[in-house]
């Protein structure tokens, strides 16, 4: 897709109520720091830079993503250009050497300890968007916003998000703070959210922007590129549940191919046509990945596309592990 193409194309979301407008798509950059094998850091900040002349604003990017490398390098690329782009940022995940999950910490002194670090490795002044990444069970949630709000108020954050809670969590977290946005997947292969989820964001006035809407690689045929691939140890990658899906995913590949688009354009015009108004970001490590994903944006899907897509099948095996799900604030009923 052209600069000029994605031009033409630009129009801007309203995250929530009270949050910033940004770009209809949104730039994941997890992937660029390990998470789904090998890396380069030159491609990534080729990507990252072509995304913002494309009219890409809105970069996501974690403290604990390569324990510190992806803001570090998303710093690098915003290097200039800071005006240009809006900063979603997830903290509280605790890490070891070895790379291991520790836990969550969202204690006030916490969250102000992870701003600090995070303002420092992406060279910024203020974070536009800043959200814990998932529930801490020990510290009500109150709690966690409470301090947030006090860095909204001292000029280091703009805005307030969440990731991955369920509905009573956003009502106790948005009576304290306004809430901008939830980040939460969703795709053709994860529609959870549409029970509970989305309905409570809607009354609330708050947005979503939606992650793993290829359903991290798996609707476009990617496959784990060995143990260092956090996807060889999902389910819908694995055993039988893979055998299964590769069924699901031809299908898929088919009906894109009838409408001339790619599975990563048809993944995301179907997210964009269940859900007007909220906002994919979509993992991109190099540049032909992000100029296919910004294609979508020029090929809206009937309504008879999307009552197809929807009638192809269920994808086999969970989005996480069962230990995992347990852990999950969204997945509670």
């Amino acid at each position: 897709m052209s600069t000029q193409e994605a031009r033409q194309t630009r129009h801007t979301v309203k995250l929530g109520t009270t949050g910033p407008e940004v770009f209809p798509l949104g730039l994941g950059c997890m992937g660029m720091s390990g998470m789904y094998g090998a890396t380069n850091d030159d491609e990534s900040l080729r990507t990252v830079h072509a995304a913002t002349e494309r009219g890409v604003t809105l970069l996501d990017t974690g403290d604990f993503y390569g324990m510190g490398h992806n803001e570090l390098l998303v710093g690098r690329a915003i290097a200039g250009r800071r005006e240009r782009v809006q900063l979603s940022v997830k903290f509280g995940a605790l890490r070891g050497p070895d790379g291991s999950w520790l836990g969550m910490d969202l204690r006030p002194a916490a969250v102000k300890n992870f701003a600090t670090y995070s303002l420092k490795r992406l060279g910024v002044d203020v974070i536009d968007i800043y959200r814990p990444a998932r529930l801490d069970p020990n510290v009500p949630i109150e709690e966690t916003i409470g301090a947030m709000s006090d860095l909204v108020k001292a000029g280091y954050v703009r805005h307030i998000g969440l990731s991955e809670v369920g509905a009573e969590t956003l009502r106790r977290a948005h009576r304290v703070h306004p809430i901008a946005d939830l980040q939460i997947e969703y795709s053709l292969a994860s529609r959870g959210p549409e029970s509970n989820i989305f309905p409570t964001l809607r009354e609330l006035g708050i947005s979503a922007t939606l992650y793993g809407v290829l359903s991290r690689g798996l609707l476009t045929g990617s496959k784990p590129t060995g143990a260092g691939d956090f996807r060889a140890h999902l389910p819908r990658f694995s055993g039988e549940h893979r055998e299964k899906n590769e069924d699901v995913v031809g299908s898929l590949h088919r009906f894109a191919q009838e409408r001339r688009m790619s599975p990563a354009q048809l993944a995301i015009a179907w997210v964009l046509a269940r859900q007007p108004g909220f906002v994919p970001v979509i993992g991109m490590k190099n540049v032909a990945q992000l100029d296919d994903a910004l294609g979508a944006l020029n090929r809206p899907l009937t309504s008879e596309d999307v009552a197809a897509l929807d009638s192809l099948g269920a994808v086999s095996g969970g989005r996480y592990g069962p230990e995992q799900l347990r852990l999950l604030d969204s997945e509670r009923r």
